[in-house]
Order: structure tokens, then C-alpha cells, then sequence
């Protein structure tokens, strides 16, 4: 069974990068993910940049998660670079949290594929995240 097999369950790498510890919410979105069959790795708070995108890399996630509270979605699109250069530009990066609304475009602009407001409904996660990673796959290169 190949990675672009859909009967491989999705792999989604929740994490927080920056200074923000504050993790009860991607807790609570990565057992929902988790509860919807997907594999589920989760850093918890404070990780660094190159330590996501190799850990991105050694557990070849298709969508990396980064919760955000504390305005450190501003630094996502370093980690998006990061990825690119990294030879991981197939996989999807979102985010959740308090992202002012005047803020999503330029993060979509630089790479980001959804950000997910609070009250963002459960089914509504699970399922952009879903076709997040199926497109993923299908834009994988060939090892």
C-alpha cells in the first residue's frame, strides 16, 4: 500500500511553534483528528522551525497543524519556506486560533491553506483537512 493510497489513513503533525504554550486547543483538534482515523503526531508547545520541518519530513505528514494564540501565525510563513526548501512543498500547512480576520489573506498569499477561526465546527476541521491531505498525496513527488 503505497502513501497515495487513500486506505493510508492521513498523517497531520500538530504542533506550536514560537513562544505561545498555550496548547488546550490543538489538543482538542488533534484528538478530533485522531477520532476521525487519521494518524495524528503531537509536539506540543514551543518547537522550532527546523525541528518541525524535519520531524515534517522524517514522519511524512501530509498537513502540519499550528495552533496559534499568541500572534505567532505571523512566523508560519518562514515555516511554509522552510518546507518548500526542504523538497516538502506538497504538504499543507493550517492553522488555528486568534488570527485576526485583516491577517488570513496574507497567510494564504504566503502558503497557508486554511486557517481555521475558534468555533471552527469539528466536521468542518476533520473534512478540509481530509481533502488537505489527499491533495497532498497527490502532489507528492516520487521517492
Amino acid at each position: 500500500m503505497s502513501v497515495k493510497d487513500n486506505a493510508v489513513p492521513a498523517k497531520v503533525l500538530v504542533t506550536k511553534i514560537g513562544l505561545d504554550g498555550h496548547d488546550r486547543g490543538s489538543r482538542v483538534v488533534a484528538a478530533y483528528l485522531r477520532d476521525a482515523g487519521m494518524e495524528v503526531i503531537y509536539t506540543g508547545p514551543w518547537q522550532r522551525i527546523p525541528a518541525v520541518v524535519a520531524l515534517t519530513q522524517e514522519e511524512d505528514v501530509d498537513v502540519v497543524g499550528i495552533s496559534s494564540l499568541a500572534t505567532d501565525h505571523l512566523i508560519v510563513p518562514k515555516l511554509v519556506r522552510a518546507l518548500e526548501e526542504a523538497g516538502l512543498a506538497h504538504v499543507r500547512v493550517v492553522v488555528g486560533g486568534i488570527v485576526p480576520d485583516d491577517e488570513v489573506a496574507t497567510l494564504q498569499e504566503r502558503g497557508v491553506s486554511k486557517v481555521f477561526h475558534p468555533g471552527s465546527s469539528r466536521e468542518e476541521i476533520v473534512a478540509t483537512v481530509q481533502r488537505l491531505a489527499q491533495e497532498a498525496r497527490r502532489e507528492r513527488p516520487e521517492i
